[in-house]
């Protein structure tokens, strides 16, 4: 498979627990943050390399006692003050500061954004530098413990379960704990002026003046809820937090148990209800199943848009067959030049992409029926839950649900260029 993000990501070694301890000053964007990584290393370290953006580095120490260390193009190498031996853990400590920006991608700026009056993270694929040193693969997925001081007139959101909230002189010190595995692109701090309420069991964070419209938005989301518990398997998370932001954004934005969307994502008309669906979706294949190689994509991005049709033929709207025939014929309007299973790092987020990993699970389901399809997606969920998967693992999986052959079928539409035909 082509490799992605070369630049990003270490192999010699793994994280099993991130705690971040973060101020943030939203007039002056200034982020004062201490980060500590659990390390167990694979092969034998006499040094190890974090991904790290631009922030400055005042000082690191393994396991308390202080190191030496280069910080310079997204890279914060840091020498062992003894070797660690293969299967030992370290405990690292990098203390550091300053105005925290995204990380340049083909994409925009990912990761750490100001908004108007706040801040989100928005970090996919590789804008977790943008904030924190981490080891920066979707495999490398561990616990976190996150703490963000603010301003007491700020609510701050991140990961997992909110622990406690303390207040201090004009600011307040929010903790949250995310104990189910995390990918580093999936951590998330989002901070702003909103309104938290519990809504048919999930949690909405908005600014107070869009209340009316995003329980409107977002009044069936506990419908599509108990819709994916029943297609795809048991909610793998603690929570699910939606927050709506005060500006507008291009996309809505996913996170592990928490999901983020513009305000012009919220019309009052359910116009962006597709959306809602997706990205909640992605607490499933994504989340809870993250990707082991970016080129897998299609697992996460093409299983949240089909729980778009799946959500529309629940709700009275097209069915999933007729929503596969219409962007069938459109993807036939579009180059044929990527191969799905493994596009390319400057197709990983083409609509192709999405749309034909939808088809290619509408085209399965087909083959397979309804009651072995979605047999084999809670299997899939359940068996893989908090780990990582791969497109080999997805093709030997519902093989052994199918009733019938379906390598040929899967080839097709994963390793073979040309848009095959929809059958029933």
């Amino acid at each position: 498979m082509t490799p992605y993000f070369s630049g990003h990501g270490d192999h010699r070694y793994g994280v099993s627990y991130y705690d971040l301890r973060l101020a943030y000053r939203v007039p002056a964007n200034r982020l004062d943050g201490t980060a500590l990584l659990t390390v167990s290393a694979a092969e034998h370290l006499g040094a190890l390399e974090l991904d790290f953006g631009k922030l400055r580095v005042a000082a690191v120490t393994v396991d308390g006692v202080p190191a030496r260390y280069t910080h310079a193009r997204g890279k914060l190498r840091v020498t062992l003050p003894r070797p660690l031996p293969a299967g030992e853990r370290a405990v690292v400590e990098v203390r550091y500061s300053g105005k925290p920006a995204p990380v340049p991608s083909p994409w925009g700026g990912l990761g750490w954004e100001e908004l108007s009056d706040g801040a989100l993270v928005a970090g996919q694929p590789i804008g977790a530098p943008s904030w924190f040193p981490c080891n920066d693969r979707p495999d490398d997925k561990a616990s976190y413990r996150i703490s963000v001081t603010t301003a007491s007139a700020y609510q701050v959101i991140a990961n997992g379960v909110l622990l406690d909230r303390r207040r201090g002189a004009g600011t307040t010190t929010w903790i949250y704990d995310q104990a189910e595995p995390m990918a580093s692109y999936l951590a998330s701090v989002q901070i702003g002026r909103y309104q938290i309420t519990e809504h048919d069991g999930s949690r909405l964070a908005h600014p107070p003046r869009l209340a009316a419209r995003v329980r409107h938005d977002f009044g069936r989301q506990g419908q599509m809820m108990t819709l994916f518990r029943g297609l795809f398997g048991p909610y793998p998370f603690a929570g699910y937090t939606v927050v709506v932001t005060d500006d507008d954004l291009e996309i809505p934005v996913e996170a592990q148990g928490m999901s983020i969307f513009g305000r012009n994502h919220v019309d009052g008309v359910r116009g962006s209800e597709r959306l809602v669906a997706h990205e909640l979706a992605h607490q499933w294949f994504g989340n809870s199943l993250t990707v082991a190689c970016w080129g897998d994509i299609w697992l996460q991005e093409g299983f949240a848009a089909y729980a778009e049709w799946l959500w529309s033929e629940a709700s009275g709207g097209p069915p999933a067959g007729e929503h596969a025939q219409r962007w069938r014929q459109r993807l036939t309007l579009q180059p044929q030049n990527f191969i799905l299973a493994d596009p390319g790092e400057p197709a990983l987020f083409d609509d192709r992409v999405y749309k034909r990993g939808a088809l290619t699970l509408h085209a399965l389901r087909e083959a397979m029926g309804d009651e072995a399809f979605f047999t084999a997606l809670r299997a899939w969920t359940t068996e893989h839950q908090h780990g990582t998967v791969t497109t080999r693992e997805f093709a030997a999986h519902v093989q052994r649900h199918s009733p019938q052959p379906v390598g040929t079928l899967l080839s097709a539409w994963l390793h073979e260029k040309p848009l095959p035909q929809l059958v029933r």
